[in-house]
């Protein structure tokens, strides 16, 4: 039976599950637990709520028989927001997918992200291989991800209402404040953290599964994107149309490549 339209396009109430250093991950849950599971990663200074239930993604995903399990990264949405770049390195957040994965009790699952959501899918396909069985990696940087934010200047104004000279910069702090309860230390712990990554993503190190990348034809990091793509030996790569790096989850193209991916034969 098809869930009512108001289920799929609300956030129901957080399930918390604890990380290995006792953080509380905010988790949501949607479909029957007995569908193949797509497991929804969203992007930096997003939310579940932002990138996957208001552009139509979880009810596009149950409506195709999937369960969709999502989580706030750390840092994020109702999710705890520390302010220590160490709790920030990259596989702490592919910590935290597993055990999303192992509360949940599930084996194999799609993963579906965009942008840091991507950057971390990349490490979680290659670390925790066997339990997936497909990605979606949307947006995902080539580099170690938000490079170009100049810490001292967005700290300066978060602390001290200091101008932000940077235009790039700018343009991050405009990103982290339009989503309500968004802590900008935090975020900013977060991309200092995120520069400790061990790797870029390794073109010689690619994830084996079957891998759509997607990117928008207005993203300056397509052909970035793109020559990952290449990289993969399953790799595949679609142009989200008329799209940024921060307007494309909301594309119905991107939305229905990605689901006629999933459903391809293994």
């Amino acid at each position: 039976m098809t869930a009512p339209i108001a289920e799929l396009t609300q956030l129901p109430p957080a399930q918390y599950v604890m990380s290995p250093e006792g953080l509380r991950i905010a988790t949501y849950s949607w479909g029957d637990d007995a569908a193949p599971t797509v497991l929804c990663v969203h992007g930096f200074a997003s939310s579940t709520r932002d990138n996957w239930v208001s552009t139509g993604w979880v009810r596009d995903l149950t409506r195709a028989g999937y369960r969709v399990l999502a989580l706030d990264q750390r840092g994020h949405g109702a999710s705890d927001k520390p302010h220590d770049p160490r709790d920030y390195r990259l596989r702490a957040f592919v910590r935290d997918v597993e055990t999303v994965l192992d509360t949940y009790l599930v084996g194999r699952v799609f993963y579906v992200g965009y942008s840091l959501g991507a950057r971390v899918g990349w490490q979680v396909a290659l670390d925790l291989g066997d339990r997936v069985e497909r990605a979606v990696l949307g947006g995902i940087p080539d580099g170690k991800p938000l490079t170009r934010l100049k810490i001292a200047q967005a700290r300066a104004y978060a602390e001290h209402g200091t101008p932000v000279e940077d235009a790039d910069t700018r343009s991050y702090v405009k990103l982290v404040e339009r989503v309500p309860g968004n802590d900008i230390l935090s975020l900013l712990a977060l991309a200092d953290g995120m520069r400790l990554a061990d790797e870029d993503p390794d073109p010689a190190d690619a994830p084996t599964q079957p891998v759509l990348f997607a990117t928008g034809t207005e993203d300056a990091i397509i052909e970035g994107s793109r020559a990952l793509a290449a990289a993969c030996p399953q790799g595949a790569f679609v142009e989200i149309p008329g799209r940024h790096h921060f307007n494309a989850p909301g594309s119905r193209h991107f939305r229905a490549a990605a689901l006629e991916f999933l459903a391809a034969p293994s």
